[in-house]
């Protein structure tokens, strides 16, 4: 498969032009290559040892969740060149797909999240510049917050933070994965149970608690590993071509 045509196929699926996300997100490509891409490595980030290793493994392309630029303009040196001259020399590209990647509806990190937790999808919210990034729904039956806990430790093969501001049962639930603290006032306004998200700030501890909404944390990276995996096997069932995930755990 030609490079540039899998460029313009993502940017379509993805709907990533035009689509409002931080500024140093830089979605899309971020660097160029040439070729045919027959082996796709995917991550959660573009740090300098996923980059060394989807060249040591022989990928052509490397698609990840948080690109290059994420602390803004900076100067090609030290291990921004690296990372850059790394994949030029390892004819590597890079594309990269931030929050059209959490909201998508199909291969998204919080419609995988929310479906794997048993929710009957319901709704959107999550606003974000006018779009809207999570996804809320209901679980059959409720949960209380120790089993909902038990379930998503499971489904993240981690551990699992509750903030118990919320009721003793939680039915409706939110999903918006990352750092999705901010959309606690939201979430309560729709009369969500509970949010499911990755990290918060030390302030919204107090906005969900004050609130009345419980808010379970799974750790950014964690909540955001089923984006690049499904893109991945998308990648695969639509142009036969070979795919893995580089995991990188942070713990955080």
């Amino acid at each position: 498969m030609k490079l540039e045509s899998i460029f313009q196929y993502l940017d379509g699926f993805l709907l990533v032009d035009g689509y409002p996300d931080y500024p140093q997100s830089v979605n899309g490509v971020q660097v160029d290559g040439s070729g045919e891409v027959k082996h796709v490595a995917v991550a959660v980030d573009a740090s300098e040892a996923t980059i060394n290793e989807a060249v040591d493994l022989g990928a052509d392309l490397l698609i990840v969740h948080h690109g290059l630029f994420w602390k803004g303009l900076q100067p090609l040196t030290g291990r921004y060149f690296r990372k850059v001259r790394k994949l030029i020399e390892g004819e590597v590209a890079l594309y990269s797909c931030h929050l059209p990647l959490d909201s998508h509806p199909e291969v998204g990190n919080c419609i995988l999240l929310a479906k794997s937790l048993g929710l009957e999808i319901e709704g959107r919210f999550g606003d974000h510049q006018g779009v809207n990034v999570g996804w809320w729904g209901r679980k059959e039956g409720g949960a209380e917050a120790a089993v909902l806990v038990q379930e998503l430790e499971v489904v993240l093969n981690g551990p699992v933070r509750l903030v118990k501001g919320g009721p003793k049962v939680m039915e409706k639930i939110g999903v918006v994965t990352g750092a999705g603290g901010s959309f606690i006032e939201e979430s309560v306004a729709l009369g969500l149970d509970a949010l499911v998200t990755g990290e918060m700030n030390h302030a919204e501890y107090f906005d969900a608690m004050e609130l009345g909404i419980s808010v379970l944390l799974g750790g950014h990276y964690a909540t955001e590993t089923f984006g690049v995996r499904a893109l991945g096997a998308h990648l695969e069932e639509r142009f036969d071509l070979t795919w893995e995930f580089l995991e990188q755990p942070t713990g955080f």
